[in-house]
């Protein structure tokens, strides 16, 4: 199984991140423009939380409020779990799995690295799947 190194590195390091006193509607906006789930919130050069879809759902539209009108800081997740470069992606779905979230801040020391997403994780193992079969495959029609 693939950590999660050599998984950023077939992904790519693009890490998209906001401040936390950005408005909620651009943090929203640049989710939208970049296809992407959920945003680091970065203050000072280090992680201050996160903030996904499901916290905009859950703290913003479920309680009638405004994204125009909120800053980042009162809707994000801030307590973050991180995982490191070493990790493997079982370890990391597993993770996931038990603390219920859907995106991992990937760290090496404070520094930030890259994001991985529960789709990032399946897909990798779904690869690594179709690879064991045709493994199989190949070597019953010897």
């Amino acid at each position: 199984m693939k950590t999660l190194k050599q998984l950023l590195e077939a992904k790519g390091g693009n890490v998209y991140s906001i401040t936390p006193d950005a408005r909620v509607f651009d943090a929203l906006r640049l989710m939208a423009d970049k296809s992407i789930g959920a945003l680091i919130v970065m203050e000072g050069g280090r992680i201050a939380g996160i903030i996904s879809e499901r916290d905009y759902a859950r703290k913003v539209i479920l309680h009638g409020k405004s994204s125009h009108d909120l800053q980042v800081r009162d809707i994000m997740t801030s307590k973050v779990i991180s995982v490191h470069p070493g990790q493997t992606v079982g370890e990391c779905m597993a993770l996931m799995t038990e603390k219920r979230v859907r995106h991992l801040p990937v760290t090496e020391g404070e520094r930030l690295i890259g994001v991985l997403s529960i789709g990032d994780l399946v897909k990798e193992v779904i690869a690594e799947q179709r690879q064991t079969i045709e493994q199989l495959e190949s070597y019953i029609h010897r």
